[in-house]
């Protein structure tokens, strides 16, 4: 059986700017922008939600299926996915449209200029849930606007638990929109800010957020997260990283943690220690997709980082 991964594919281009924004926007003169940053460090890498959330939870060992619509220049992300036997019959290429593309430059005071390209990714809803057979469970993730309210209500219509993760795709929705994600979906997940901007949309606390579904799930960065279910708080302790290299992509680790325990039977406690040791492991690398792990070194890092077996 089969996790249905529904959300974005993207290339995301990264670039470095050796100076400080600030030495070169002068506050004064905005209404009149014109700049250009010389960029010498430049890398693209392979993202968006659906790529990164089915990379990470394939390295678990668990059966990615990712649903997401792509344009005429994804064949290269496709190569990388096959590499890892990763399953692409649900990724759908719309022939007029790029994929989606961040071009993100950072100075050295790690500001961000972001510029974001949609592309086929607001071509999402051309695919159905219905069409994916021998799925277990699935999750909707940050894609087009049309294509995650279909998906939501064809996962709740086919009796196929999901998890609801808005994350940057939030600001799409009002307060009822969400309500409705929350009342079809089986478990949430949120950061901090996330789940402020939740409730304030909702006009829900936590709580009462947490009783729409049968888990609620919110993450702290180094401070851990916190499970609501079945009326009580589950405190969950961070997995300590080797080193703190770039969090882009931390989220979609943690969410594929989720993922696999849900899918392997694993309680609350041991599901969310599972997710929080993808995070630290992905932080510790450049780039969403470029760490690596056995799952033998994955159960003895779990083991040393909370101390049973997994």
């Amino acid at each position: 059986m089969s996790v249905l991964i529904c959300g974005s594919f993207a290339y995301d281009t990264i670039m470095v700017f050796h100076d400080r924004f600030k030495h070169h926007i002068l506050p004064e003169q905005v209404h009149i922008l014109s700049v250009s940053f010389l960029v010498p460090d430049l890398r693209r890498e392979f993202g968006g939600c659906a790529g990164n959330i089915a990379y990470n939870l394939q390295l678990l060992g668990g059966a990615a299926l990712p649903m997401g619509t792509v344009g005429i220049d994804f064949p290269p992300y496709q190569e990388w996915l096959q590499r890892w036997h990763i399953n692409c019959r649900h990724i759908t290429t719309i022939a007029h449209a790029y994929t989606a593309q961040a071009f993100i430059t950072t100075d050295l005071d790690d500001n961000q200029i972001t510029a974001f390209h949609p592309g086929a990714m607001n071509f999402a809803h051309h695919n159905k849930v219905t069409d994916a057979g021998g799925v277990k469970l699935g999750i909707i993730a940050p894609d087009g606007r049309e294509g995650m309210i279909e998906h939501a209500a064809q996962f709740a219509e086919s009796g196929i638990p999901f998890m609801f993760d808005p994350g940057q795709g939030m600001p799409m929705f009002n307060g009822d929109e969400l309500m409705t994600f929350m009342e079809q979906a089986s478990w949430a997940a949120f950061n901090d800010y996330e789940l402020h901007l939740m409730q304030q949309r909702t006009g829900k606390s936590a709580q009462e957020l947490a009783q729409t579904v049968e888990a609620l799930v919110v993450t702290h960065g180094a401070q851990g997260s916190t499970v609501y279910t079945r009326g009580k708080q589950i405190k969950v302790p961070a997995a300590r990283p080797a080193a703190l290299t770039d969090p882009t992509g931390c989220g979609d680790a943690y969410r594929a943690g989720l993922l696999y325990g849900l899918d392997q039977g694993h309680d609350w406690e041991t599901t969310a220690r599972i997710a929080s040791l993808m995070g630290a492991i992905k932080i510790e690398k450049h780039g969403t997709q470029n760490h690596r792990f056995t799952q033998e070194e994955f159960a003895a890092r779990f083991k040393e980082s909370f101390g049973y077996t997994l």
